[in-house]
């Protein structure tokens, strides 16, 4: 097997990770404030990589933790969790994780913006029509449309921002540092939304227990998964499979949860799926013609 076979292979499985873990926690806040999962998620991920770090002999403190660009980082993926989480929790799965694909076109846009990237009309054209997709999803003005779904439109824009600020972080700062601080991160802002909520802690039961370990796990094989993947093969072909999130939580949205997306959602999801691919081709296209010159 090839290396981008073997990258497409890991990004599929990290996509089927997260949907799974999306799914479980969609389940758990039947009984289960929000809040309470998000710290308790932080807190078990902050733990489990800091046991990775220990066993890897680096130590768990670092004075980059205070850095400007970690803090900001950590701080754009509590926000986008806690909007994620939410949307979760109160819309269709199958529409929050429709209206999140737009992630890779707001840090394509963002790049531009913010860091001076250079993008040609044929990639702002694709940006521009694959928020048009967006638009479709929500619906504004129509009778159908749920201002709730503005929390996974919050979410995206949120882990944009994360995905824009990771790319200035310092050389020497690791992913599980990283990963370590952002999970930490979670377990204050968890708690605080849970009592703005006004939400008790709730007791888990021994089987909300056992879910609550896997979503844990299962995020940690996820981002192990996706760390692979990045580093085989051809970028482009391995990143494009990101999308693949997509299916799978049309599939837990309809076997776990009943769903079943509309018409306009589902072109929705096709116009940013499809814009989407275009504009990661596009960048690794020129970056190639690039690095030719």
């Amino acid at each position: 097997m090839s290396d981008t076979l073997k990258g497409c292979a890991l990004m599929v499985a990290a996509m089927a990770c997260f949907a799974v873990e999306d799914g479980l926690i969609k389940a758990l806040a039947n009984h289960i404030p929000p809040g309470q999962i998000i710290w308790m998620l932080g807190l078990g991920g902050a733990l489990v990589f800091a046991f990775w770090l220990g066993l890897r002999g680096g130590g768990v403190r670092s004075p980059l933790y205070l850095d400007r660009r970690v803090l900001v980082r950590s701080g754009f993926e509590v926000i986008g969790t806690l909007f994620f989480v939410s949307a979760i929790t109160t819309i269709p799965l199958a529409t929050a994780s429709a209206v999140i694909q737009a992630t890779p076109l707001v840090v394509a846009m963002g790049a531009a913006l913010v860091l001076g990237a250079r993008v040609g009309w044929r990639r702002w054209a694709a940006i521009g029509v694959g928020f048009a997709g967006v638009l479709v999803i929500l619906r504004p003005g129509a009778d159908s449309f749920d201002p709730a779904v503005l929390l996974a439109v919050g979410a995206t824009i949120a882990l944009s921002a994360r995905d824009l600020a990771t790319r200035t972080m310092p050389p020497e700062i690791s992913g599980p540092r990283l990963s370590l601080h952002a999970f930490a991160a979670l377990v204050p802002a968890g708690l605080l939304l849970q009592a703005v909520q006004g939400q008790p802690v709730v007791l888990p039961e021994q089987g909300q227990a056992t879910i609550l370990a896997l979503c844990v796990i299962i995020g940690v094989a996820a981002y192990v998964a996706i760390v692979a993947a990045t580093r085989l093969g051809d970028i482009a072909v391995v990143s494009s499979l990101r999308y693949s999130r997509m299916v799978f939580a049309l599939i837990i949205g309809m076997v776990a949860f009943s769903e079943r997306p509309d018409a306009a959602t589902l072109l929705g999801v096709a116009i940013i799926i499809l814009s989407g691919l275009y504009t990661l081709l596009r960048e690794a296209r020129l970056a190639r013609l690039a690095s030719q010159t």
